[in-house]
């Protein structure tokens, strides 16, 4: 019997690939893998895990990753940094995204790149077992150029330095998605929680030209609002987060609770 012949795809990158939006599910609070199947039945592409902003051990990435996959949902986990010692370890446990914070030069977005892509893309070391590959074991001259397609390698462009040299961070080979953090972006302008300053706009618009120049993807982080995220998806942001699991529980909570008090 001829053997099945292993693919693999990253649902996030398939989704901008074909024109469309990638919604990702911020997780910040949950550890079940529950939350996997919470964000595939709301119609998200991909779990955001905020290594950054809150505490997860490596073995609950792992566990998440692990049931992701297989639901068609990709598990994306944002670092504390470029020299996040953990970085290389969770790839190969799972993890089919990275998300860099702060990248403020196109240098730094290499040195991203060489970490998450096996050459002659990257540097990344090799790896026994991929679980990606759900227990299948393709040769490796089939399966790291799979793994170099499918893994998702997210640049944030925060201040106004990496602003400047947009255009040469989404340049740069294996970059995948240039992702403005505009918090961050206002508070380095000296504009804190100021999301309706026109800077705002101005970035996103160099983000989807610099992208659409280079062939990758732009990105966005920070907006919660529904009708502003509508907007900036025709604006050409094709990456972003709906909301955190925290910010979920608590609309709906006090949505409810304040209809039946209201009532």
């Amino acid at each position: 019997m001829a053997a099945t012949k292993v693919t693999l795809v990253n649902p996030a990158l398939e989704r901008m690939r074909s024109g469309g939006v990638a919604l990702g599910l911020s997780v910040r609070l949950a550890r079940q893998p529950e939350i996997c199947r919470i964000a595939k039945a709301t119609g998200h592409d991909f779990l955001f895990i905020d290594g950054q902003h809150a505490t997860f051990d490596p073995e609950t990435i792992v566990n998440l990753a692990s049931t992701a996959i297989p639901l068609g949902i990709a598990p994306m986990y944002r670092v504390r940094g470029l020299n996040d010692p953990d970085t290389p370890m969770l790839l190969d446990n799972g993890v089919t995204g990275i998300i860099f914070p702060d990248i403020n030069t196109a240098e730094e977005a290499r040195r991203a790149v060489e970490i998450c892509k096996f050459a002659p893309v990257g540097r990344r070391s090799v790896g026994a077992v991929f679980p990606q590959f759900n227990c299948q074991t393709p040769p490796l001259a089939e399966a790291l150029p799979m793994l170099n397609a499918s893994t998702a390698v997210v640049i944030m462009v925060e201040t106004g330095k990496g602003l400047e040299n947009i255009e040469a961070i989404a340049k740069v080979p294996g970059v995948d998605v240039v992702h403005i953090g505009t918090n961050d972006l206002m508070l380095d302008m000296g504009k804190p929680g100021r999301l309706d300053d026109p800077i705002v706009e101005q970035a996103l618009d160099r983000a989807v030209k610099a992208c659409k120049a280079a062939g990758i993807f732009a990105g966005c982080g920070g907006i919660r609002d529904i009708k502003r995220q509508a907007a900036i998806a025709k604006r050409g942001i094709q990456y972003f987060t709906t909301q955190s699991d925290t910010g979920f529980l608590l609309a709906a909570g006090k949505a409810w609770v304040d209809g039946v008090r209201g009532g």
